[in-house]
């Protein structure tokens, strides 16, 4: 990733919390882009599954893991506190799949972005999560699917879009191999994606 003199004439690197709920493949992806990286530091990484995976990697990218509890993560003025602690400037939710409490969006405006694994509004909402989101494309008989990267507000994936990529879908794939491919997508344009919205965020806090 190409520096910016913008960054440069910035005292600190914009901080990042990155959620994750499953294998965290997307958070382990932004910590290596921007392992040393300093115009952008990841200052934690939160998770509501005590077998994340982020607690098997976050420890090698000297990144602390805070494990919330079923009360913690719906509780909006415990998360702002947490987030507070951390200096939190953006918070990147990487395969988390619970409600952001409406207490951190009012906090955090345009500072939340989640990645979806479909082209939004289409097959976005409560329940259409990894898998379940596949499958319904597949049994749709859909001929495109892809990427939406967006900023999160109070209801799941109906934030404004900041980025799409699709790709066409196989006469013969079923819902485990147009995971793979999306995944890929995920892999190859979150970071990026993040970084511009950095870029900007210091633009706009100059």
């Amino acid at each position: 990733m190409r520096q910016n003199s913008v960054y440069l004439e910035n005292k600190r690197p914009v901080r990042i919390a990155v959620f994750a709920s499953g294998g965290g493949s997307n958070a382990r992806k932004i910590l290596e882009n921007f392992s040393g990286y300093h115009q952008m530091e990841v200052r934690v990484l939160v998770t509501n599954n005590p077998h994340s995976g982020v607690f098997q990697f976050g420890p090698s990218f000297q990144v602390p893991v805070e494990l919330l509890s079923p009360t913690q993560y719906k509780d909006g003025n415990y998360l702002t506190a947490l987030l507070k602690r951390y200096e939190v400037d953006l918070i990147i939710l990487a395969g988390y799949l619970k409600l952001i409490p409406s207490e951190v969006v009012n906090q955090f405006p345009d500072r939340i972005i989640n990645i979806h694994p479909a082209l939004l509004p289409h097959y976005g909402g409560k329940g259409m999560y990894g898998m379940n989101v596949h499958r319904a494309v597949i049994a749709n008989g859909e001929v495109q699917s892809g990427i939406t990267i967006h900023y999160v507000n109070e209801r799941y994936d109906e934030g404004e879009i900041i980025f799409r990529k699709s790709l066409v879908i196989g006469d013969d794939w079923t819902p485990e191999v147009l995971q793979k491919e999306v995944l890929k997508l995920e892999h190859q344009h979150f970071s990026e994606v993040i970084r511009k919205v950095c870029e900007n965020f210091y633009l706009e806090n100059k």
